[in-house]
Formats: C-alpha cells, structure tokens, sequence
C-alpha cells in the first residue's frame, strides 16, 4: 500500500515520543500489505474498526491513540486522516474526518 502521508504520523510522534515505535511499526506493515478489501484489513487488525467512506480506525500502542485512516482498494492508498489520542478522537466524526 502506498501511504499518504508519512509527515501526519512523524508530526504526531515528536509532539507524542512514546507512539513513535507503534506508529513505525504500523507504517512499515501497512507499505508492505495489498489490501483488496475490508476484510483484507481484518486478517491483520482484527481490532480496527471499520466505517463509512472506506475509514478505517486502528487502535495505537495498546489503544492509547487513535489513527483513521481512508483507504482506496483500487490504487491501493492509504491516506492518513487523523491521528491522535482518545479525547482528541472522540471531536471527530471518523467518517468524515
């Protein structure tokens, strides 16, 4: 999958330094995954939550961060679109965002 874009995760890393290693580890799984649909996401993260619009939601370092994501099967992307603790992920609606 290509992933659009690194820069969200590295800015939310050096604000946060204890996610940096789980959100590396999810950045290099993720290059490295083809997912052909939702359920391609499942047999990896069986605890990502999936929602409208293509949005999927992972739980980050033992769920103490939030990252959505919109996912585009067909050209295989992964555009970044939030990512950010509990509280902050409870302001935003995760289908849209």
């Amino acid at each position: 999958m290509r992933i659009i874009s690194r820069k969200a995760l590295r800015v939310f890393w050096e604000e946060h330094p204890e996610a940096r290693q789980a959100l590396q580890t999810w950045y290099a799984d993720v290059k490295h995954a083809v997912w052909k649909s939702p359920a391609d996401i499942k047999k990896t993260y069986r605890n990502a939550s999936l929602v409208a619009n293509n949005r999927v939601v992972f739980n980050i370092k033992g769920n103490q961060y939030r990252l959505v994501v919109a996912v585009q099967y067909k050209f295989q992307i992964v555009f970044i679109r939030f990512v950010g603790t509990h509280r902050e992920y409870d302001r935003v609606d995760a289908a849209t965002v």
